[in-house]
């Protein structure tokens, strides 16, 4: 077969496999054609200091052979990046030298509300010809980010990076550091990507089922399975392969404004251990990061140092920043690979000590694809002791008989059956692989599958979008206040609060209806999960994929006083008709979420959706519950897995108004919320 050459790639070629990255990688890195980003056009520069004069402007760009218009500050892409220290007060002057409204928002910043760049909170934007001063504290140290909150700025390039150093002895230990910010460009005006979004949510997915599919379920599945799982799977309006909305179709993935064809180059000499301070700038994209051939230690969650953890690879929201450590042989060059969740593309760099060196650029992975866990489904009871559990990805099981290892549990029909009443005791599975079940704990031992009908059951007929949460109080209240508990006694302890004797998921009844078309039954704790893609990479490929467990923070918790309420707040949508909530309530009817001064509460995330979603809580900082105690670690964006939840711990001690909402750029029109702290 003929490898494609670098010419023939392009923005349109979206899905960068094997071959593609074969190409690539035959092409030595000194002869590597730099995209043509316009002679004006700047990386990013540094500017330390505590005095800042920040211009917001158009600038032209090139990215895709397409010469398009950027939002960029200082006429750099990304804008430059911002050196402050630890205990100094810096001022920055912002001038907007756009035809509309603009703001800066300093991303993960503790600062008065007024100063954090939202505008509609206690911050009025800054108008076209004006400058807007932002004066502050720095209150801690880390890696941090800033970007646009007006209109769809930030997904035209209006971002950049922060590095504040800390003013007592560093305890991460490094002899150089490189920042890498990854972003996502579309040569598409943002409105038409969100008006293509309403009027077809899957206007960008072409990762859709093939005839080729079809062909290998009914020879693995027999007709009647493969006809009741296709009539499930439209009968909730889903797509097993809905795992972004905006893909490389349209985008194309930058790494330090680098694109994938270029590819960015980070230089180090021999000997040097390297701190890579690693962003996510994209407006809509999940990335997966890993170096192959080289391990990374993790050291600093979103600025904030952590006990280390070695991994192989480490999932990185949209706003998440992480810090890992590297110690890159000299003799060799590395591929810094982030591949987007959707495996519809990715950014890459070399890291090498010598720029006349390649390094092969791997293929993707496979493409994920959705099942039942990831709906909030209520497995709890089945036991697959017996089993071959290791087996996850579709492509890498056998179908022979009758194979669980791809279905996910979605090879049932269900017709004349009431789901919602279903008893799943009674199933026998020896025999088959339950490898991509997603259903890790279950025992189904001495139990008959033949009788259960797995494949004989059928779905038709019922509504499947008002299958989770049957039996349980809808009072027609807003969740968004609730208080599960009424003093901190009854209460999970601080720090467990996301476990099995936490309160049951309840539904109010603003979430039913046409604009929300999934509720979750039985959400999974989304601590230990790394991710659907990734679940499997360990046991196949010996990669040690991060999770929330194993955060750690470096310093001993803060604030070891009990939550005296939890607030419960359910992540909430219809994907067909592209609308976004929180408790099925969009940001525009919602009445803000009351917090008194200094109160301690838990939130806890429910995910009824089957996408990831990650949420950014502006001005105060999320303490996520590991299951330690004594070390919390602190996030400003918490992802939160399709179908699960997710608990963190709150310390209201910032006055006034912020924003709360998912970091999806065509997501946070809708799932967001005011905070409001008194």
């Amino acid at each position: 077969m003929k490898t494609p050459s670098l010419s023939t790639l392009n923005r349109r070629s979206f899905v960068l496999g094997a071959s593609s990255a074969v190409a690539l990688s035959a092409i030595p890195f000194s002869k590597l054609a730099w995209a043509d980003t316009s002679p004006d056009l700047k990386g990013p520069t540094v500017l330390s200091g505590n005095q800042f004069d920040l211009q917001i402007g158009y600038q032209k760009v090139n990215f895709t052979g397409t010469e398009r218009i950027a939002t960029t500050v200082n006429g750099s892409f990304p804008g430059p990046t911002l050196r402050w220290k630890e205990g100094e007060r810096v001022t920055l002057r912002v001038t907007n030298n756009l035809k509309q409204d603009s703001s800066i928002h300093w991303h993960g910043i503790v600062l008065p509300s007024n100063m954090d760049g939202s505008p509609g909170f206690d911050f009025a934007g800054i108008k076209p010809g004006e400058t807007y001063e932002y004066q502050f504290d720095v209150k801690q140290n880390g890696t941090y980010w800033y970007h646009s909150h007006s209109g769809f700025q930030e997904q035209t390039g209006l971002l950049g990076s922060i590095i504040i150093e800390p003013k007592d002895a560093d305890p991460v230990v490094y002899d150089r550091e490189m920042i890498v910010q990854l972003s996502d460009w579309s040569d598409e005006v943002p409105e038409q990507v969100y008006a293509n979004l309403k009027k077809m949510n899957d206007y960008y997915n072409f990762s859709e089922r093939t005839l080729g599919d079809m062909w290998r379920d009914l020879k693995t599945k027999g007709i009647s399975n493969t006809w009741n799982e296709r009539r499930m799977w439209n009968q909730m309006r889903m797509n097993q392969n809905d795992i972004a909305d905006v893909t490389g179709y349209t985008y194309t993935y930058l790494m330090n404004g680098v694109t994938p064809e270029q590819g960015w180059l980070g230089l180090f000499k021999p000997g040097e251990k390297v701190r890579l301070r690693i962003i996510n700038g994209a407006a809509m994209t999940i990335f997966d990061v890993r170096i192959p051939g080289l391990k990374m230690t993790v050291v600093a969650a979103d600025g904030q140092n952590i006990q280390p953890v070695v991994v192989d690879e480490f999932r990185i929201a949209v706003a998440e920043t992480y810090d890992v450590i590297v110690e890159p042989d000299a003799n060799q060059a590395y591929t810094l690979f982030a591949q987007s969740i959707d495996r519809t593309g990715f950014a890459r760099g070399t890291l090498t000590a010598n720029p006349n060196l390649r390094a092969e650029i791997p293929a993707m992975d496979p493409v994920p694809v959705l099942g039942h866990r990831d709906m909030g489904m209520d497995m709890g009871s089945m036991d697959h002791s017996g089993h071959d559990m290791s087996t996850t990805t579709s492509q890498n099981v056998d179908h022979s008989a009758h194979d669980m290892g791809k279905m996910n549990m979605n090879d049932m029909g269900h017709s004349g059956h009431d789901m919602n009443k279903m008893d799943m005791k009674g199933m026998d599975h020896s025999g088959h692989d339950m490898g991509k079940m997603g259903m890790e704990g279950m025992d189904h031992s001495g139990h008959d599958m033949g009788k259960m009908g797995m494949e004989g059951m059928d779905h038709s007929g019922h509504d499947m979008s008002n299958m989770m949460g049957q039996g349980m109080d809808h009072s027609g209240h807003d969740m968004a206040a609730m208080d599960s508990s009424p003093s901190a006694a009854s209460l999970t302890k601080a720090g467990f609060g996301n476990t099995e004797s936490a309160p049951k998921i309840t539904h109010a009844q603003t979430e039913f209806g046409p604009h929300v078309d999934t509720r979750s039954m039985a959400p999974q704790n989304g601590l230990t999960d790394p991710g659907v893609g990734l679940r499997d990479h360990q046991a196949l490929y010996g990669r040690k994929v991060l999770t929330y467990a194993d955060l750690r923070a470096l310093h001993p918790t803060r604030d070891k006083r009990q939550p005296s309420r939890e607030i419960e707040l359910h992540l909430t949508g219809n994907m067909r008709r592209y609308m976004w909530s929180l408790n099925g309530i969009s940001f525009m009817d919602a009445a803000p979420l009351q917090l008194k001064y200094n109160e301690r509460v838990r939130i806890t995330l429910v995910n009824d959706t089957m996408m990831t979603h990650p949420i950014h809580l502006h001005g105060m900082w999320s303490e996520l519950e590991t299951g330690d105690p004594d070390f919390i670690p602190r996030k400003h964006t918490v992802i939160v897995q399709p179908g699960a939840k997710i608990s963190y711990l709150l310390t209201a001690d910032a006055r006034g108004h912020w924003a709360y909402h998912c970091h999806l750029l065509y997501h946070m029109l809708g799932m967001m919320r005011t905070v409001k702290v008194v």
